[in-house]
This record gives structure tokens, sequence and C-alpha cells, in this order.
């Protein structure tokens, strides 16, 4: 910039110049012109020598002036060009420091109830790594702590109807403990882990009641088993009502949002800018549409278990159990089936219900038959499958094996599953 300055500068001086020469120039022809005019050679006219003088005087000043001034105005821009592009780094500096500071709220939120978070993994007592002798990881979730005395809140998913597991928690600092189921509400999915250790770092619960869409929220979590991964969205409804997502049996108004939420971030907590949770990681659509338990709900839940526990009738044994398929699985409702179709171009235009898998756990029954997330299960035994509810009927009938049809991308194809008995 300056050197475009400079030349435009000297540029400019040039012409000045030029012009005052050519002026100069002019103005001596004419005085030479005028001293030779009269009618006598010989004499002198005084009068027009003194013109010529007086013309010379305002010819030298006026070449003074055509000098200096362009030279002291060139002197002021360059002056001013140079200092401008000397300050423009220092302010462009001061403005931009402290920036990382001052917006980095996501971060702020991370640090301060990131150490709550507990990576769960379901272990199977059966199969046995070959090379550590330990048991194999048959699914995993997350979770976060809600008393210093090590009780843990998840998902009831996360945790039951596997058979032949152990559940283990793996703290923030590495630390691995085993963990005891106390409460199950399958109604609403949740549940209560316990392990044995002290004060540990807890995460506050806020409140969902006060929520509006558009607010920024922060999910935590361990999705496909990389534990201590953060994502951040906005709420984008704060009344999603289960009967609109094929959850029959549930009055529970779900938190949509559209921060990422995978395969082992459910049972996570999804935190406002206050650092609170105000719901617990549930279920995912599909890329940006996925649902938490409000938190409000949450604490009704923690309410009867802790009245539970006073009267010493906590939940020792037993959740109702049924036969084992493996899967994680969403009802399609219209709403969702048009949704999924506006985002998907491998979607059969004609599907009008089903199931939709969003995870199989390794090594379980439903693995081992061939389904595979994303997997629309349309019919089984014969039956059309409208809503989860159906799965579960299907699974209480005392039929040996499960002839599913399912519609993977637009093509259609059977399974056959046998279910593990309790």
């Amino acid at each position: 910039m300056a050197l475009r300055g400079s030349l435009r500068l000297e540029m400019f001086l040039r012409r000045c110049t030029a012009s005052s020469v050519f002026h100069s120039h002019a103005q001596n022809r004419k005085s030479s012109q005028i001293s030779v005019k009269g009618d006598n050679p010989n004499s002198h006219d005084y009068s027009g020598q003194d013109q010529q003088n007086d013309g010379q005087k305002e010819s030298g000043w006026r070449r003074l002036v055509r000098f200096f001034v362009p030279f002291s105005l060139g002197a002021v821009v360059s002056a001013m060009v140079i200092k401008r592009e000397d300050l423009t780094p220092a302010i462009a500096a001061s403005k931009m420091s402290g920036r990382r500071r001052e917006f980095n709220f996501i971060a702020d939120v991370v640090a301060g109830c990131a150490d709550s978070v507990v990576y769960i993994e379901i272990k199977d007592t059966r199969h046995f790594d070959y090379f550590s002798g330990q048991p194999i990881t048959a699914s995993n979730g997350s979770g976060f702590i809600i008393e210093q005395n090590g009780l843990i809140l998840t998902n009831a998913h996360v945790v039951i109807n596997k058979p032949h597991t152990m559940v283990q928690v793996r703290l923030s600092d590495g630390r691995t403990f085993p963990a005891t189921i106390e409460d199950v509400d399958q109604t609403s999915d949740l549940a209560t882990l316990r392990i044995q250790v002290n004060n540990l770092s807890v995460m506050r619960l806020g409140k969902s009641s006060t929520l509006r869409s558009g607010e920024w929220v922060v999910a935590l979590g361990s999705p496909l088993a990389l534990s201590n991964t953060v994502t951040a969205g906005v709420i984008s409804s704060t009344q999603r009502a289960s009967q609109e997502l094929g959850l029959r049996n549930r009055d529970i108004n779900y938190l949509q949002t559209d921060a990422a939420i995978t395969f082992g971030n459910s049972g996570g907590p999804l935190v406002n800018l206050d650092g609170e949770a105000i719901g617990v990681n549930s279920m995912k659509v599909t890329a940006g549409i996925s649902f938490a338990i409000p938190i409000d709900y949450v604490k009704v839940f923690l309410e009867r278990a802790a009245e539970r526990r006073k009267k010493g009738s906590a939940y020792k044994t037993g959740y109702p159990v049924k036969r084992y398929m493996g899967i994680t699985m969403l009802t399609l409702t219209p709403d969702i089936l048009f949704e999924l179709k506006s985002r998907s171009q491998n979607m059969p235009s004609n599907l009008t219900h089903g199931v939709l898998v969003w995870k199989v756990i390794v090594g379980s029954p439903a693995h081992s038959g061939g389904l595979q997330p994303g997997d629309i299960v349309t019919h089984i035994n014969k039956k059309e499958i409208k809503n989860s509810s159906d799965v579960y009927d299907a699974l209480a009938d005392n039929s040996k094996d499960l002839d599913i049809v399912i519609l993977r991308g637009v093509k259609q194809m059977h399974v056959t599953i046998t279910p593990e008995d309790p």
C-alpha cells in the first residue's frame, strides 16, 4: 500500500511540475512578444518594461506556489499512509487479544462439569478376550454422577435386558469400578447405578421447565466408545410429546436438540450454559434430530427411588425381564418418516410404518442374525410392526424364532433371529 501511494505521489508531482514549466514557458514567450512591439525599435518603453518585470515577479511567485503546494500535500498524504499502516496491525492485534477467554463459552461449560461424566461398559461374562482374558464389551453408554457417594444416573436401556453381563464404570480420571443397578424405571427409560467410592465430582441439576427454544446446550458422553466427547447445539423444541415419537405408555415431553447424539451418548447429560444438567440424552433419529429426557421428569424418578431406599425396599432384583434381542429402536411416526424421506434419497416412497433400528449390540442375537443399524423393521412373523411395543409383543410370544422383514435402503430383506431367554 505504501509503494502504491509513493507511485501515485510521484506521478502527481510530475504532472504538477510539467504544468508549472509549461506555464513558465508560455509567460516568457508572451513577455518576449510584448518587448518587440512598438513603432520605434530603438525607443525604450519603460511602462512595458515595468509590466514585464511585474509579470516575471508574478510568474516566479506562481511557480514557487505550484511547486511547494503539491510537494507539501504529497508529504502530508505520504505521512498519513505510513502512519496508518504502522497503526493498523497494532489496532487489529489489540482487538483480537482475549477473544479465546471471552467467547469460548462451550469450553467453560465443559471445564466445569466434565469430571462428573462417566463411561459405562456392559461386559459379557460368557465371552472373554483372547489376549487379555477379560470379558468382552457387549455394549456401552454414558452416565453422570449425581451424589458424591457414587450414585450415577443413566438410561435404563443402557444397563438392562442384557443377560449374563456385568456393569463396569470408568471415571474421567481413568479409574474403573464394578457397578450395581439400584433403581430402574423402564417406562421413563431411567436407571441409577452405585459404585463403591466417595468424594466424587457431582453434576448440578437444573430446571428444564425454564428452557427456551434456541437456547445453547452441550451434550457430553462417550459416543462410539470415545469417552469424554463434547458436542454442542441448540434446543429445537421443549415440548416434543412421546406420542409424536410413537412411544406408548410414556407421558413425557421430550427435549429435541440438534446437538450430535449418537451410539454411546445415551445416558449422558445435556447441559445448559450454567453447567447444569437439564436433560438425559436418550435417542437419535437422524443427524440434527435427537431427544433427551427433561431433568424435571428425572427429579421425580430420583425422589421416588430415594423414598424406596429409605423404606428399605429399593429395587433389588428386579426389573421385569424379557427375551433378549439386542437392539435399540425408534418408532417411525408420520412426522419422523416425512423428515427421513426429505433428508435421504434411500427411503422408499411407499413406506408408511415400521421401527428404525439405530443400534445393534455386538454379539447379540440381532447382530448374529444380520440386523444392522439403519434397518427398518416392517413385519415380524407376518404381523405388521407399527411401533416399538409391537416388537416387545413379538418377543413375548412363545415362538422360538422371529422371521423379520426389513428395509435396508430401498431393498427388502428377510432375516431370522433367535432371541435369548432371560
